[in-house]
């Protein structure tokens, strides 16, 4: 597999120009805010990424400390010989100072290098040093192909400490020299206060950067922003998002932990603003701000799609959060509103796909396991709710409905090499799905992979639900709640497709790289 891979030093200039970043007040536990016009020109220190990348498109993304205009040239070589220099959007408070372009015209499987420069409206002449990134085009013809996926960042209270190394997973997954990257989900926790220090296990006290935004929950559109920024404050983060191409998803804590439409805030103390809604739509409007991805043209706000890798491999990326019904018992028999999941339209979208599909593998990147069990309390009547799709034990009810008929349809189609990804539950398993060891048995085996997190507390192991017939083929868990990073508790994934015959290698790694498992998975004929 050829890949590039920018130098550390350049990547770290360029995913934030560091050293014209403000200094870290480490000794407060603070990162100061850039202020607009504290510079004689404008700052990128939160570097640049790319998304959603196809044969000859991608998306560049980044953001400026004021109002300016985003300028990107882009090159087939790292000299920017014959480069061809774009004019941007122009970036204001609108945005948070954020900016998308949508790069097209780019030739197949090349290795494209770009740069983001901010221009000052008042002064042409003044713009900001460049961001330098790379990302290589999607094949047309059949060579290997890297990819990794985990999610889950910055939760329970664990953030950036700079003594430490930062968080360290994002570096570990750079030296991969992956194609790209699917988030899963929780790329920030809008929920998860970060405190000055927080103490390790064994003892030692960790110094962490705060900022005005994350020491409270997110509630206004500028805190939800605010919580998106801090990520960018780690260094391995923006080196990471220059190098490898960024495929994001969403989940809760973008808005807050296990949220629904109908999500109950009124006993929160936490929160003054009670309206679900308002949340939402703060969360929404911060996360397109920051996400490098593209905006659909028919539904703004929609997040999941489809993307296509070359002639092995299409993407499912789901959102099984914005359109599911309320957590509940979830033995509903008859599927309805309060069993949506994915939705009627996202079901369908993805039914249809995955029956469409001509690629060797339909990879379905998930918020959520199917099989394991995630609970959320208790109702009045001390029923046990649930979070996810399992319920306990037993035949196919409330959610597993909708699961139900996705599966059956697959086999109907005679969909093949169907693999599910997916993050979450804050620590990796392999989990494999057989209808001999099911409740309900229409559907073909298949395999589902899980990892995270990749910076926040380790949990589990959950319990599985046999409705589908899952079973554990390898996993590691902390066994114990918020467990803290770099304790053996961060895990990501990585998938190698081979060009040649097109099989499957996954495997499981930790927050330093090594590979804790993996498996050769040999693609049916399509």
């Amino acid at each position: 597999m050829a890949t590039f891979r920018l130098s550390r030093r350049a990547a770290l200039a360029g995913a934030g120009t560091l050293l014209a970043a403000p200094r870290l007040s480490l000794g407060q536990g603070t990162a100061p805010a850039v202020m607009p016009g504290t510079s004689a020109r404008p700052q990128a220190n939160w570097g640049a990424a790319t998304g959603d990348v196809s044969a000859d498109r991608a998306l560049i993304w980044s953001r400026a400390d004021r109002p300016a205009r985003m300028l990107v040239e882009w090159a087939t070589t790292e000299g920017f010989r014959d480069a061809k220099r774009l004019n941007g959007p122009h970036v204001t408070e609108a945005t948070d100072f954020t900016g998308k372009l949508d790069l097209s015209g780019l030739p197949p499987d090349q290795e494209i290098f770009y740069r983001v420069r901010f221009q000052d409206l008042s002064d042409p002449r003044a713009a900001s040093e460049p961001v330098v990134g790379r990302f290589r085009t999607v094949p047309v013809s059949r060579r290997d192909v890297k990819f990794l996926w985990s999610g889950d960042t910055v939760g329970q209270g664990w953030g950036i400490d700079e003594s430490r190394g930062g968080m360290v997973t994002y570096e570990s997954m750079r030296k991969t020299g992956a194609d790209f990257f699917i988030h899963c989900g929780d790329t920030i926790y809008a929920d998860s206060v970060i405190p000055a220090q927080i103490r390790y296990p064994d003892g030692t006290v960790s110094n962490q950067i705060t900022t005005p935004e994350k020491s409270k929950v997110a509630e206004t559109l500028a805190e939800f922003r605010g919580a998106h920024r801090y990520n960018l404050l780690d260094r391995n983060v923006r080196a990471f998002h220059s190098e490898v191409a960024q495929m994001w998803m969403w989940d809760d804590h973008e808005v807050t932990n296990n949220w629904s439409d109908s999500k109950d805030l009124s006993g929160n103390a936490a929160y003054r603003e009670k309206h679900i809604g308002q949340l939402r739509a703060n969360a929404t409007r911060a996360f397109l701000d920051y996400a490098p991805l593209r905006i659909n043209t028919d539904e703004p706000e929609r997040v999941y799609r489809k993307v296509s890798y070359g002639p092995h491999l299409d993407l499912f990326m789901l959102d099984m959060r914005s359109y599911r019904g309320p957590n509940s018992p979830n033995r509903q028999e008859v599927a309805g509103p309060e069993t949506d999941f994915l939705g009627a339209a996202q079901l369908r979208w993805l039914r249809d796909g995955l029956a469409s599909s001509r690629a060797t593998w339909k990879v379905i990147a998930a918020d959520m396991p199917i099989g394991l069990q995630v609970p959320d309390g208790k109702d009045a009547g001390g029923r046990a709710l649930f979070e996810a799709i399992a319920n306990g034990h037993g035949p196919a009810l409330g959610r597993e409905l909708e699961i139900a008929s996705l599966l059956s349809a697959i086999k109907a189609n005679d969909v093949r090499n169907v693999v599910w990804l997916t993050a979450d539950v804050h620590y990796t398993a392999a989990h494999h799905y057989h209808p001999d060891r099911a409740q309900f048995r229409d559907f073909k085996p298949f395999y589902e992979f899980v990892s995270g997190p990749l910076w926040a507390g380790g949990f589990g192991p959950n319990a599985l639900d046999d409705t589908f017939g899952p079973e554990v083929v390898w996993q590691k868990a902390p066994g114990t709640n918020n467990a803290a990073p770099g304790e053996g508790t961060q895990f990501f994934g990585e998938v190698q497709i081979a060009g040649e015959d097109g099989a499957m290698t996954v495997l499981l790694k930790d927050l330093t790289g090594a590979t804790l498992w993996q498996r050769r998975l040999v693609p049916e004929p399509v």
